[in-house]
C-alpha cells in the first residue's frame, strides 16, 4: 500500500488592508476614514454605543458622592480622638485621599465624554448617593464611613452593571473604584468588628 504525501498546510493571508485577518474587524481603510469623521468629538468614534447623556450623568451623582465623602472622611479625620483616634484617624485620611483620586478619574472620564463635571457645591448632597453624616464619637464615625461604603458599593455595581460593555472604559474605571470601595468597607467592618467584641 503505497502512503500518499502529506499535503502541506495552506497558508492563508489576510484579506487586503483587513485589521489583522479576523473576522468582524473593520478593515485599515474603514478605520481610517471613520477616525477623520467628526475629530472633534476627541476620543468618541462612531463605534461609541453607550447613551452618553444617561453615562454623564451617573458619573456625576458618582462624583458628587465621592466628594461627599471626601469632606466626611476630612471632618472625622480632624475629629478622631480618644484611644484609637490616631491609628483610625491615618484611615480616614487615606480613604479622603483615595477618594479624591476617585473624583479625579470620574471626572476626567466625564470630560473625556463631552460633559462637564458638576462640582456645584449648592447641589453636592442632593445628587449624592452616600449622606454626609458627621458621627457623634470615633465609634459611630466608623459605622457611618462603613454605611456610606456599601452604599457605594451597590451604587457602583448598578453602574457597571447598566454600562456594561457599551463603555469599556468607563466600566473599568467603575470597577477600579469599586474594588477600592469594597477593601474599605472591609477595613471599616473590621474595625467595627473589634469594638463590638470589646
Amino acid at each position: 500500500m503505497s502512503k500518499k504525501p502529506a499535503t502541506p498546510p495552506v497558508k492563508t493571508q489576510p484579506p487586503k488592508g483587513s485589521a489583522s485577518g479576523t473576522a468582524g474587524l473593520t478593515n485599515v481603510a474603514t478605520l481610517r476614514a471613520n477616525a477623520r469623521k467628526n475629530i472633534d468629538k476627541g476620543a468618541i468614534t462612531g463605534t461609541y454605543a453607550a447613551d452618553k447623556a444617561t453615562v454623564i450623568k451617573l458619573l456625576n451623582e458618582a462624583l458628587a458622592t465621592e466628594y461627599v465623602c471626601v469632606l466626611r472622611y476630612m471632618r472625622h479625620y480632624f475629629m478622631a480622638s480618644g484611644m484609637l483616634g490616631d491609628a483610625v484617624k491615618a484611615e480616614f485620611l487615606e480613604h479622603a485621599q483615595q477618594e479624591q483620586q476617585h473624583a479625579h478619574s470620574i471626572a476626567e472620564r466625564i470630560v473625556q465624554l463631552g460633559g462637564e463635571p458638576d462640582l456645584n457645591p449648592d447641589t453636592l448632597t442632593k445628587r449624592a448617593h452616600a449622606e454626609y453624616k458627621e458621627g457623634k464619637d470615633l465609634r459611630d464615625m466608623v459605622k457611618e464611613d462603613l454605611i456610606a461604603e456599601r452604599i457605594a458599593i451597590d451604587s457602583y455595581r448598578e453602574m457597571i452593571n447598566y454600562i456594561g460593555d457599551r463603555d469599556t472604559t468607563t466600566k473599568r474605571i467603575l470597577e477600579s473604584i469599586l474594588a477600592q470601595e469594597e477593601e474599605h468597607a472591609d477595613e471599616f467592618a473590621d474595625l467595627l468588628n473589634g469594638w463590638i467584641r470589646k
